[in-house]
């Protein structure tokens, strides 16, 4: 059998890092996890991640992303780096640094987990954190000649989905939800376990070689409008729909102070301009997960928000 890619990840108490670690580990690739000192001397919830992740057999190293000897260290140990760090755009590079540095690496997956933003319509200041976080990303990689994959989740299940894409919201409304445009453009909402998953499975794959693996499971896609009506038959009531005209966003955004009018100009991207669904997936430039891994059984987002009714 051939040897399994040794894997580091970078980020690991982020919102998908774990996530990605616990992929790798179950898919017996030997996997390494790059943990920051504590800047707390006793932090339940870090101690049970590493103890979990202890037990699936993941070699947990302690150490800084602006600390080059250990970083340097975790990388030459390793055929492979995810980084799903969700610090400044300066971290990146440092990782890109690194892995110049090293030259042993097969595979670079950056972090810039989310929309594919070179095809987004966005207004500022949603355009210059596009530019910064990914597009100089991907510049920096091809002028380096590093072997990358991108991965595209869209959005997160348990950050937007368990709360109807509402900010500030714990649980999926019962009575009220507040839409961008017209409801219509499609969304993506995809489990974080399912992200792992598939970023694993892409991460050696020849298909996904300088490539983007855009996570959009016909499932998973949905408008505004089908999400809540979806909620609605599930718990039996019809919500309040309030309707925010794209020309009251726009407002919203210039009136709005950091971050908030980051946010509102990501979700305007997103929610109004449909940024996630308007484009077609061309083999020149990616690949779709469900259709390239149909042996992978995700979370529907019918299934998903079955746990809230």
């Amino acid at each position: 059998m051939t040897e399994k890619s040794k894997v580091l990840v970078i980020g690991i108490t982020g919102l998908i890092g774990k996530f990605v670690v616990e992929a790798s580990a179950k898919a017996g690739h030997p996997t390494f996890a790059l943990l920051a000192p504590p800047s707390t001397p006793s932090d339940p919830a870090r101690t049970g991640l590493v103890e979990g992740f202890k037990i699936l057999g993941v070699f947990v190293i302690q150490g800084d992303i602006n600390d080059p000897g250990t970083l340097l260290n975790a990388i030459r140990q390793v055929d492979v780096v995810i980084s799903t760090v969700e610090t400044s755009p300066e971290d990146q590079y440092k990782i890109v640094a690194a892995i110049t540095m090293v030259g042993n690496i097969k595979r670079f997956l950056p972090s810039v987990f989310g929309s594919h933003v070179d095809r987004a319509q966005a207004v500022e200041p949603a355009r210059t954190f596009y530019a910064a976080y990914y597009t100089d990303i991907h510049c920096l990689l091809e002028e380096e000649g590093i072997p990358y994959t991108y991965v595209s989740c869209n959005f997160l299940a348990g950050w937007h989905h368990s709360t109807l894409a509402q900010p500030g919201a714990t649980a999926p409304s019962r009575d009220k939800v507040v839409i961008l445009g017209d409801g219509n453009a499609k969304v993506v909402f995809n489990r974080e376990d399912d992200i792992g998953t598939y970023t694993i499975k892409a991460m050696d794959d020849p298909r996904t070689l300088n490539k983007i693996l855009y996570i959009r499971p016909p499932a998973n896609t949905y408008s505004m409008n089908e999400l809540v009506s979806l909620w609605e038959r599930k718990i039996g009531k019809t919500l309040e729909r309030v309707y925010i005209s794209e020309e009251q966003l726009l407002e919203k955004i210039r009136d709005a102070i950091c971050p908030d009018d980051l946010m509102w100009a990501i979700f305007h991207s997103i929610f109004v301009k449909g940024d996630q669904t308007n484009f077609e997936i061309e083999p020149s430039f990616g690949v779709e997960a469900s259709k390239l891994y149909p042996d992978v059984k995700y979370t529907t987002v019918d299934e998903y928000l079955d746990q809230f009714v």
